[in-house]
């Protein structure tokens, strides 16, 4: 006990027994052993106090590390709820952009036919001006040709 031997601890017996005397020593000794009783359950609850923190040290940190991963889980599934709006908004918004694409090309279309009709009728009246012309030359060809015979 403490690093004492046998020797040590009869030493201190027989100094005892000079000083206190055969009387008060089986007293002396019941208090000793009292003190030393409560010295180490006062250190044994000591123990299990530091015990007891270090295990709900031990507890906070797991109830940290739980509760980042269900942080991390509801960011991730927000995440997913958020990529499932966007891509119905993609799609309706895709149908949409067909839609506009298609009224334009029909428009491209329309105006496309409209120039054609446009070019058509610049071209017809051309030929028609052309020809005009053409038969206004042959009358104006053969009007001399009767100045002529007069």
């Amino acid at each position: 006990m403490f690093g004492m031997g046998f020797s040590e601890i009869l030493i201190i017996l027989v100094i005892g027994i000079i000083f206190l005397g055969p009387d008060k020593l089986p007293e002396a000794m019941v208090k000793i052993a009292k003190f030393f009783n409560m010295f180490k359950k006062t250190i044994n609850e000591a123990k299990e106090s530091i015990d007891q923190e270090l295990k709900i040290e031990e507890l906070k940190k797991e109830a940290l590390e739980y509760k980042r991963k269900l942080h991390e889980t509801t960011q991730s599934a927000k995440h997913a709820v958020y990529m499932d709006e966007f891509e119905e908004i993609k799609n309706s918004t895709t149908s949409v952009t067909d839609l506009l694409n298609s009224n334009v090309e029909e428009a491209v279309e329309a105006a496309k036919q409209s120039e054609d009709d446009t070019k058509k009728e610049e071209t017809s009246k051309k030929i028609k001006k052309t020809k005009k012309e053409k038969s206004k030359d042959k009358e104006v060809k053969t009007k001399p040709k009767e100045d002529d015979n007069v």
